[in-house]
């Protein structure tokens, strides 16, 4: 075979370190882009944080590949980066997939007004997403006291610690009381035994191994006998033994004497009949009627199977939204207002000196000093593309679900990631890493963005309603039934069929489970 040489022209997508880093900030939440923000700030001397309101640059993605132009290096002390609530630039993300490129958006994307604003009627033409809403209803005001009350709260140990305090006891006893309360988890719970704590400190050493144990045995009772009372017990049995103790009166009739005893003894049965409310078996177990096993479980269903439960930091449950939507005018004016939120936008620019002395000094180290400037400029314009990216997402979803804004989620609609990548031009792992972890401030709470996608139940009359709003329909029916007579997934499905959703028994088990609904024989009333 000849061999010989060829030209041959090909294209193919180039994931240059910059478009690496694009994607990878685009997928981070808030907590972890801050993270990194402060890493890189740490890294890269060039890079400073800026308190002022600083002009927005323009970019286009297919500069990433392009070397630094010599008016791009003279400019570089004003490569400030504030995103505002503007609207957003017309910028798509590459995605990794070699077969999709980045692209602008179609010619038929939706007209925003200069201000961020969606013109948006009410819409009752269509009704009806798979991923749970996460909630959150706390406004500017009430955020900041729950994060400050997080800040401050005292924990579970500290608590317990001062507490211990105001016992008389020896050095050992004490000891072994701080210890078995450090062991403690969040519920207040302690999950090892005591031959196992004390088979850690003791090692091979019986005697001391003995002795430990006995220690131990005494700060358990010192440790149960503290607040909240439940605490320092090693299942949810013996916490509720505890509590139910703990209710004992001097003055207490016999009959209240006797539902606590026997609530007491079904604590003592495997918990499995108590999840199930089987009456008549634990009637048997405990050698009462089943009258007092009524009684007794719902002084059961009054205690705190989770002592622990006040003490645990809620900070990690404030939702601090990316993008709020706020409501314009009334009736048949309602707008609806875009914006990113400015509290989670970091401020970031390219430090003048810096960036000025390297200008005028070159010389030797000058080129690995050139590589770090220009890291800080391309971050600072991938964060830029990564917020105007997800207000462009927002701002799409805004206007497909303008029904949810108005009426609630009963009025969501089918959505999938493909009709929003269509939409903007973009591919769907773009979309899909968008509304991963970032969240939307509504009229109607704090939600996820990937809460306003969902699959799709076939209507009677041929249309289609989204999951959630089929879970709404499900909470509702709930809501409302008689405690006596609970709902049945059956039931649910035939009350879902009256109102011309197709819905089958295990898609409501599905739904209902999801919503962290009890089956209808756990909702019964006692």
């Amino acid at each position: 075979m000849k061999q010989g040489l060829s030209l041959r022209v090909s294209q193919h997508l180039a994931l240059t370190p910059q478009l690496q880093q694009s994607i990878r900030l685009l997928q981070l939440s808030t907590l972890e882009l801050s993270q990194e923000v402060e890493q890189m700030l740490d890294d890269n001397p060039f890079l400073e944080r800026t308190a002022e309101e600083a002009a927005r640059e323009e970019f286009g993605l297919e500069t990433a590949d392009a070397p630094v132009r010599d008016e791009d290096r003279q400019a570089e002390g004003d490569s400030d980066f504030t995103p505002g609530p503007s609207a957003p630039a017309e910028v798509a993300v590459a995605s990794p997939d070699t077969e999709t490129a980045a692209a602008d958006a179609p010619d038929g994307e939706p007209d925003w007004e200069g201000d961020g604003t969606v013109d948006l009627a009410p819409d009752d033409s269509e009704w009806g997403s798979d991923a749970p809403a996460r909630t959150n209803n706390l406004g500017d005001d009430e955020r900041t006291d729950a994060t400050e009350l997080a800040r401050s709260q005292e924990s579970l140990q500290s608590f317990l610690h001062r507490q211990a305090l105001g016992l008389r006891l020896s050095e050992t006893d004490r000891a072994a009381l701080r210890f078995l309360i450090e062991s403690l988890n969040d519920d207040g719970y302690l999950e090892d035994s005591l031959p196992a704590l004390a088979s850690g400190l003791a090692g091979d050493d019986n005697d001391q191994f003995d002795d430990l144990v006995h220690h131990f045995q005494v700060a358990l009772g010192l440790l149960q006998s503290l607040e909240p009372v439940g605490v320092g017990a090693r299942n949810l049995g013996e916490c509720l033994t505890i509590q139910l103790r703990a209710l004992a009166r001097p003055d207490e009739d016999a009959d209240e004497a006797q539902v606590r005893e026997t609530a007491i003894a079904i604590c003592k049965q495997p918990m499995e009949l108590l999840a199930r409310r089987d009456f008549k078996r634990l009637a048997t177990l405990t050698r009462s009627n089943e009258e007092e096993v009524r009684a007794a479980l719902q002084l059961i269903a009054r205690l705190e199977p989770k002592p622990g439960r006040r003490f645990v930091d809620v900070e990690r449950n404030v939702v601090i939204p990316d993008v709020i939507v706020t409501r314009i005018g009334n009736g048949s004016n309602i707008k609806f207002r875009v914006m990113l939120n400015p509290e989670v936008m970091p401020r970031l620019r390219v430090h003048d000196i810096y960036a000025g002395a390297l200008k005028q000094h070159k010389g030797e180290g000058s080129q690995a000093l050139s590589q770090r400037l220009q890291e800080a400029r391309w971050f600072i314009k991938n964060i830029q593309q990564r917020f105007d990216t997800i207000l462009r997402v927002s701002n799409a979803i805004v206007e497909r679900q303008k029904s949810f804004f108005v009426h609630g989620e009963l009025a969501m609609r089918p959505l999938v990631l493909r009709e929003i990548a269509d939409e903007l031009g973009l591919h769907e792992s773009t979309i899909s890493r968008v509304t991963t972890a970032k969240y939307m401030a509504t009229p109607y709470g704090t939600v996820e963005l990937k809460y306003f996608f969902g699959s799709a139940l076939g209507t009677e009359t041929g249309g289609n309603a989204s999951s959630t709003a089929v879970r709404a329909l499900i909470k509702q029916f709930v809501s409302a039934e008689d405690l006596k007579k609970p709902l049945s997934d059956s039931q649910i499905s035939e009350m879902l069929k009256e109102q011309g959703i197709e819905c089958a028994r295990r898609t409501v088990a599905k739904y209902r489970e999801a919503l962290r609904i009890a089956p209808a024989n756990l909702r019964k009333a006692l």
